[in-house]
């Protein structure tokens, strides 16, 4: 007569469930959205802050940011949605943006962006080499295939 001790079975994992194709969509529209609001906010918020000075001297934070902010619209853009092409989403929309905004004349006659302005005119190159250079290291970098 042989005593076994009862082992406990492990405890079952629940089983994984692919996410479905509706709530992708969703998710990525959603991301979209969040994108162009973030686009919008950030070229506003570069032109904003491109006359921004110490004393007479131009402090040039608006380069830096549009660096920064540019990259990371191409970072999020990438993860929303989950291709590479979606840099473009952001790249044109800012571009149509800078676009609009030097060579839009007020009611008075002044540019949002004048040609003696070299601090926006630096943002908007600075700003477009960033998506320039963001979008050919993507395309640059191999394909992650799912197994």
């Amino acid at each position: 007569m042989t005593l076994e001790a009862s082992v406990p079975a492990p405890p079952a994992e629940p089983p994984v469930t692919a996410p479905r194709p509706a709530v992708e969509r969703l998710i990525t529209i959603g991301g979209l959205v969040v994108l162009v609001l973030a686009t919008v906010f950030s070229a506003l918020l570069e032109l904003y802050w491109s006359p921004l000075r110490i004393g007479q001297v131009p402090i040039g934070v608006a380069i830096l940011f549009a660096a920064v902010a540019n990259y990371a619209l191409c970072w999020f853009a990438e993860a929303a949605v989950g291709r590479r092409s979606a840099v473009a989403v952001p790249w044109v929309l800012w571009t149509v943006i800078m676009f609009f905004a030097a060579g839009f004349r007020t009611t008075e006659g002044d540019y949002l962006v004048g040609p003696e302005d070299w601090v926006a005119l630096a943002m908007i190159l600075v700003g477009s080499l960033t998506f320039a250079v963001y979008a050919y290291r993507a395309i640059l970098r191999p394909t992650v295939t799912k197994s």
